[in-house]
């Protein structure tokens, strides 16, 4: 199954606030940096063209491929994105990756959903990575935004879909100020990376090619994202309350589950829940399974589950670890 994965051309969906620096981003790679070849992908709803003079020579065809100086592509997508990376398909290992752009796109569960269930999509590409941009100097006020209806924010949604956060422009801010902002977003997501940029100069190696949105990243979320209050040994601290909408929540316990019992409880929380729950990531033990770990990921409703590279050890505990991002999550 590694080897069928390591076959497949990544795909790394970005996602940010008009004016976080997406363009500044895109703009690099196609033209500055000459490491990776990269495929981009706009979507049709982007506020603003990666680049009106590069783009605009393009516009009549219904998608458009522009091959760039340093061996990058460019093509602006209007319309279909199975037909778009269908085109891309034959010419797809001479790509280190895809980048599809979504700017203007709050929930990218209809992407990934493509992706991975359209057979046409799934024999050639996987989803890599979902990255948000985050303009630190401005991102507050897009997270304090209120929807007239009370729903929860696109800015909320990014933070909470991300598996790596670009925090972008921090040259703008304070120390101080942009610590606060990292707190909170940390509020929001505790499990995202958060990489800090300059003029979106990223390191392309730190967000590209990781398979970062693989089930087996549950093994990765530092132990203690799990302990409550009751279990930390540190001096209590002034307790802060975590007044977001959106939040992390983290729930381990030691044994063994029953399969059956597993099952009808997913089934039931994603019938209430599905629409509240962004992502979802477990680390589980069956009895009956010997040593083989079983881990799983979702957005919202879609769900992927199965056995994990890494076996139990011989001496391990059998910790079972779930991670939920959503709306008005609590333990």
């Amino acid at each position: 199954m590694a080897d069928e994965n390591e076959d497949l051309t990544p795909i790394t969906v970005i996602t940010g606030f008009l004016g976080a620096g997406k363009t500044t981003l895109v703009n690099y790679i196609l033209k500055e940096q000459k490491k990776w070849k990269i495929a981009v992908l706009e979507n049709e709803f982007g506020e603003v063209s990666i680049d009106d003079g590069l783009v605009a020579e393009a516009m009549d065809a219904p998608e458009d491929i522009i091959t760039m100086d340093n061996g990058c592509v460019c093509c602006s997508v209007r319309g279909d994105l199975v037909r778009t990376l269908g085109q891309l398909a034959q010419r797809r290992k001479d790509f280190d990756a895809v980048i599809l752009e979504t700017t203007g796109l709050a929930d990218p569960a209809p992407v990934i959903y493509t992706i991975q269930t359209n057979p046409k999509m799934s024999e050639h590409y996987r989803i890599d990575s979902l990255i948000t941009l985050a303009d630190c100097k401005h991102i507050g006020l897009h997270l304090d935004e209120k929807k007239p209806d009370g729903s929860i924010n696109e800015a909320l949604q990014q933070v909470a879909f991300a598996d790596k956060i670009l925090l972008n422009k921090i040259d703008l801010v304070t120390k101080e100020e942009k610590e606060a902002v990292k707190a909170r977003l940390a509020s929001i997501n505790k499990f995202a990376t958060v990489i800090e940029t300059e003029k979106s100069r990223a390191p392309l190696d730190k967000i590209l090619g990781l398979n970062s949105f693989n089930m087996d990243s549950i093994l990765n979320i530092e132990p203690g994202f799990f302990d409550t209050e009751e279990e930390t040994k540190e001096p209590p601290k002034k307790k802060i309350h975590n007044l977001e909408l959106v939040k992390s929540v983290g729930i381990q316990f030691e044994g063994n589950l029953h399969a059956q019992w597993f099952n009808i409880f997913m089934m039931d929380l994603l019938r209430e829940r599905a629409a509240d729950l962004y992502r979802t990531k477990g680390l589980l033990s069956f009895h009956g399974q010997g040593d083989t770990k079983f881990v799983f990921q979702g957005v919202h409703e879609q769900i992927n589950f199965g056995p994990s590279a890494k076996s139990w050890g011989k001496d391990e505990k059998r910790i079972n670890k779930f991670v939920f991002i959503g709306k008005d999550e609590k333990r």
